[in-house]
């Protein structure tokens, strides 16, 4: 997570992760709920294809990557 800092002073946090397709919908519930508070800010979650990953280490690629 990277903290920034918004133009109205409000702290930011960045967090990137990648998940099989299978874990999307549990994860954008637990995120949303814990970061919702009904306030200005609570934030944003969005949601990008990852077309390919590689492991550098082992040359591996795709979901064997992961």
């Amino acid at each position: 997570a990277a903290p920034c800092e918004h133009a109205e002073g409000t702290k930011m946090t960045k967090i990137e992760l990648v998940l099989r397709d299978e874990s999307l919908e549990e994860a954008l519930d637990v995120i949303a709920r814990a970061a919702r508070t009904g306030n200005y800010g609570d934030g944003k979650i969005f949601v990008f294809d990852l077309l390919e990953v590689v492991r550098i280490r082992t040359g591996e690629t795709g979901a064997d990557a992961l």
